[in-house]
């Protein structure tokens, strides 16, 4: 019922897209009146916001190495989710995004959690499409009012846990999409900083430096990439440094730059293209829908992540996938095609503006959750 407490449990050790994605949410949530409530273990991560933070640590996420102790302190943890509920009373709604949460809420009682509602922010995880975690998997789901997915990938791993489709809503990342814009003046700047003339194609990546992510491809595949192309990498991790042996062949022709959040339009309108090098477990990229909001189009070296994002004739998926080689190729088009960025920005920009519109993703969360705008 409107002004029922909508209860967001996120706890986690990392803070990627979906973690900043879901306070992003809450935030707008907040600014449409409703009552909101953030239960995790980095109340910094809503830092500048107004959105209302409690303190609950209910230990790591749900993986293969973790299963075998959160099995044992799976009732310890309970018990932390129902008295963090409890103090939170009356609760409308409890909003669940990681799977050690989605199954254990499942068992506690509906005065507690209100309507149960799951947002999967990327992949259901392959250990849990098969044998007895699938089964768990769909049985918890069960508890749950409606399933948030965030793209179309997403939505289809959740069928194939024998979760109904009528019960799968497609929603994409919430992005104040009128306000980012191109930034000419970055653009001149950022260029002469990186030593990128007129007619340089400015390949940009942006991207955590984990194993995981195939950062790895898109250096290799400057190998074959003569003439005027620079590739700026932007972000952190443990694999940075591997990352830069790996580049270091190429010299001036490859630079590492810092996080670039927070001026993340600025750096995106110093480049031509973005390469998106996605993991296994990509939802839906922060990094490409802002690239095309700013104009600039996006070549996928894999569908993970990018399916039913980059629109036809504005940008590209790579095939084969995380090949060098035939990525090389597909940046060559663009560097010997140097109108071919424009034209397909501008496709992308205005794709973009129609099918993320806020107004439009935050109707579709509050009929998912089941609560109306209170302004």
């Amino acid at each position: 019922m409107p002004g029922d407490r909508i209860v967001s449990i996120q706890t986690t050790e990392e803070r990627g897209g979906a973690e900043y994605a879901n306070v992003d949410l809450l935030q707008a949530l907040v600014d449409r009146g409703h009552d909101v409530v953030l239960l995790t273990n980095v109340p910094d991560i809503a830092a500048g916001t107004d959105v209302r933070v409690r303190v609950v640590d209910l230990g790591p996420k749900l993986t293969r190495r973790s299963v075998g102790v959160l099995a044992l302190r799976a009732p310890l943890v309970l018990v932390r989710i129902a008295r963090a509920l409890r103090a939170e009373r009356p609760v409308g709604v409890t909003l669940l995004h990681f799977k050690k949460e989605q199954l254990l809420c499942s068992l506690l009682p509906r005065r507690l959690t209100g309507a149960v509602v799951w947002a999967e922010w990327g992949p259901v995880p392959v250990q849990l499409r098969r044998g007895v975690p699938r089964l768990i998997y769909a049985l918890a789901a069960r508890r749950a009012r409606r399933i948030v997915a965030i793209s179309q990938g997403t939505r289809r791993t959740v069928v194939q846990t024998g979760v109904p489709l009528a019960k799968i809503d497609v929603v994409p990342n919430l992005v104040d999409v009128h306000s980012v814009e191109p930034d000419a003046a970055a653009r001149v700047r950022l260029r002469a900083e990186w030593g990128a003339g007129e007619h340089t194609l400015v390949v940009g990546c942006i991207s955590r430096f984990q194993q995981r992510k195939r950062n790895d491809v898109v250096i290799d595949a400057m190998a074959d990439l003569a003439g005027d192309v620079l590739l700026v990498l932007a972000g952190e991790g443990e694999q940075e440094q591997a990352l830069r042996e790996r580049a270091a062949p190429y010299g001036e022709r490859v630079r590492f730059v810092p996080n670039v959040r927070g001026h993340v339009e600025a750096f995106l309108s110093a480049c031509d293209v973005l390469v998106f090098a996605p993991s296994p477990t990509e939802g839906e990229p922060r990094s490409i829908v802002m690239a095309q909001l700013v104009g600039v189009p996006v070549v996928a070296t894999h569908p993970e992540g990018a399916e039913g994002l980059i629109p036809a004739g504005a940008g590209t998926i790579v095939s084969p996938h995380h090949d060098p080689h035939a990525l090389a190729a597909v940046l060559a088009a663009y560097r010997d095609d140097r109108e071919r960025p424009r034209r397909e920005g501008e496709l992308a920009r205005r794709t973009t503006l129609q099918s993320h519109d806020p107004q439009r993703t935050l109707a579709a969360i509050e009929r998912a959750l089941g609560v109306t705008a209170e302004r």
